[in-house]
């Protein structure tokens, strides 16, 4: 289990991953917001309350609850040279016993995208949910029109597994969607036969 009272923070070359804090409200708040257009075609919709700090105190209570209970894995991404907020990354519903596994989500503000900081947090959260969480399996979905996710979590070792239908509501729609998983010991398309 992941409980723990120790402070979670997983450091890559540029990048810091931490729990979100109280203080990180208006840089959140900032990029969400800036970055409304971007983020909103591939996410729920936003409660009328989602940029509050109320709604983000709420998120940060829920975010130590679920590493204390090791349900869940939230943390900012947060650039090392300036502390920029640059988006997110979830480890969510993880699941011990037989199954050993947890499901990524992420998001990251429109300025910083496709500046490799989000392949460099999803290798690391992987590492870190099959090196120490002793996770198998990790789990992804997306849009099948979201090209560019589709792609990042290919380059990050994520194989195609199928299609949920009616998986999630997505922009205030019931939307397919693709899946992907990430197997600690990955023997798909290997066999023992010399």
């Amino acid at each position: 289990m992941l409980r723990t009272r120790k402070k979670i923070r997983l450091d890559t070359e540029r990048l810091t991953l931490r729990p979100p804090i109280h203080s990180d409200f208006r840089a959140w708040s900032a990029l969400r917001q800036e970055s409304a257009a971007f983020l909103q075609p591939w996410e729920p919709i936003w409660a009328p309350d989602h940029l509050t700090r109320r709604s983000f105190t709420n998120r940060v209570y829920w975010a130590q609850r679920a590493i204390s209970n090791g349900t869940a894995l939230p943390l900012f991404i947060v650039r090392r040279s300036d502390e920029t907020i640059l988006g997110a990354i979830t480890l969510d519903h993880i699941r011990r016993g037989p199954a050993q596994a947890g499901t990524t989500g992420y998001w990251i503000g429109e300025a910083h995208a496709r500046q490799g900081y989000m392949r460099e947090a999803i290798e690391t959260v992987v590492h870190y949910a099959f090196t120490t969480l002793d996770l198998s399996r990790i789990e992804a979905g997306c849009l099948p029109e979201n090209t560019p996710s589709r792609g990042l979590l290919e380059s990050c070792g994520y194989k195609y597994e199928g299609v949920a239908q009616s998986y999630l509501q997505i922009d205030g729609r019931w939307r397919n969607h693709v899946l992907y998983a990430n197997l600690r010991h990955d023997r798909r398309g290997k066999t023992d036969v010399g």
